[in-house]
């Protein structure tokens, strides 16, 4: 009987249970990821990088934008009109420092200046004002405009760490909720064991086959399972709430993680797909494409304008305008030379030290985003290759310790066989399966640091995967 006993119990704790019940829902990885980069206010928040760089561009676009002024004044004092003055100005400002005008003045008036004498019906002019020297190649237009391109292109890598830092914490949160729910199951299965174990002994207590004290070993045992149990649903119930940080609907709504919710335990095989990490050595991410690299190269390119445009400071500004001057400009040949408008205008400081001051900066501001770029290109290079290699090394820690699980239940297993025949004890059958519990939890742990070392490449390299739902 009391061999029989065990034999069933032996069949029944051996094999630990794994099969989920058809009332649980699976929430795969990629389908949550997929999740956070679609609904998480800060992803989306990324994204109004982007909006603020277009808004830039079309802010330092207006720099050439077309511009109409009218200059009206008129004075009447004691019924004379002293003067009536109109001025009606059209410019237009393009990429050099050339400007194209037309205009349209009448005057009228007792008191007007001499000079300022038109015909009766205004006089129209149309002309140019060039920037000789500073201003010509480069001025403060065309530098914002470059800037604000380049700034375009650095708000898009920006965003792309921004959505890889979400998803990578949210990846880090997953993988906690797996190793907590693995941690459960396991405490679940084996009290499961310590129970049948408690009630097979409790017969053979009952049956005079074996000491009464028995039954006591076996239920502190049985206890002692559903301690850890209890500990870990509390953990597992943490990191669910952990993970509910991440998990939003569309219009803001957070969501809270269900309890028939539960891990992928099968995840391994999605996660390269779904990091798009793949495993490739490390020189198939070239660093010269990666995001934070990008931004720095765009804000070097930017201090490289402004420096062009310190430099351009140094120079003496030198304007020169040209009008013709014409009665009738719907009559074209009326655009004649020798009835112009024109003038120059010259200004050079004596000293530059303002100017040179500027451009000092301007140097050393671009000497430090290079540092920062070597810095970081160098420091990028390394923490790549260190996850590499640890990565190499919790794959041979992955199949280290299952050999160790397997080995340490096929010596529970003997030990139940021997005790079945009464050549062995509850103490050491306890003490062996006490050796497969830790063995099972330092195997979750393991496993758990090998998918955050993916996690952690996937930081490093800083992609932002297009392939999520």
């Amino acid at each position: 009987m009391k061999n029989m006993v065990f034999f069933l119990w032996l069949l029944l704790c051996c094999g630990n249970i794994t099969a989920q019940s058809d009332s649980l829902r699976v929430l795969r990885f990629n389908e949550y990821l997929g999740y956070v980069k679609k609904y998480h206010p800060v992803a989306r928040q990324a994204e109004l990088n982007i909006s603020a760089g277009q808004a830039n561009l079309m802010k330092a676009r207006g720099g050439f934008d077309p511009r109409i002024e009218i200059d009206y004044s008129r004075k009447e004092f004691k019924g004379t009109d002293y003067y009536d003055r109109l001025n009606a100005t059209f410019r237009i400002p393009t990429w050099y420092g050339i400007e194209l005008k037309g205009s349209f003045e009448q005057n009228e008036g007792v008191y007007i200046n001499p000079d300022e004498t038109l015909p009766e019906d205004g006089l129209y002019s149309a002309g140019v004002k060039v920037s000789l020297a500073k201003g010509l190649w480069v001025n403060q237009r065309m530098a914002t405009l470059k800037q604000a391109r380049l700034f375009r292109e650095q708000a898009k890598a920006e965003r792309d760490l921004q959505v890889n830092e979400i998803l990578f914490r949210a990846s880090l949160a997953y993988f906690d909720w797996l190793q907590a729910y693995n941690e459960a199951e396991i405490f679940r299965d084996f009290l499961r064991n310590a129970e049948i174990r408690f009630q097979g002994v409790r017969q053979s207590a009952l049956a005079g086959e074996v000491a009464a004290i028995d039954t006591v070993e076996a239920k502190i045992a049985m206890q002692d399972r559903a301690l850890s149990l209890e500990q870990a649903n509390v953990q597992l119930s943490n990191k669910s709430l952990e993970l509910s940080n991440f998990l939003w609907l569309d219009g803001n709504i957070p969501v809270e993680l269900q309890d028939d919710v539960i891990p992928d335990i099968q995840v391994e095989s999605d996660i390269n797909p779904t990091l798009e990490v793949f495993g490739r050595p490390l020189d198939s991410f070239p660093l010269t494409r990666h995001p934070k690299l990008r931004s720095l190269q765009y804000k070097i390119e930017a201090l490289e304008v402004e420096k062009r445009l310190k430099v351009n400071q140094l120079l003496p500004k030198i304007d020169l305008e040209y009008n013709f001057l014409t009665e009738t400009p719907e009559q074209i040949n009326t655009f004649e030379t020798q009835d112009y408008k024109g003038g120059v205008s010259f200004l050079l400081p004596l000293f530059l030290r303002k100017e040179r001051g500027e451009l000092q900066l301007a140097r050393v501001k671009l000497q430090d985003a290079r540092y920062e770029m070597d810095n970081a290109e160098l420091t990028l290079r390394n923490k790549i290759l260190a996850i590499y290699r640890e990565l190499e090394s919790f794959e041979a820690q992955n199949a280290l310790i299952a050999d160790i699980v397997g080995n340490y239940r096929a010596l529970l297993t003997a030990e139940e066989r021997k005790f079945s025949f009464g050549e062995s004890s509850l103490f050491l059958i306890n003490s062996r399966e006490s050796k497969l519990i830790d063995a099972a939890l330092k195997q979750n742990a393991v496993q758990n640091k090998y998918f955050t070392a993916k996690a952690k490449l996937f930081n490093s390299i800083a992609l932002n995967p297009a392939g999520l739902p």
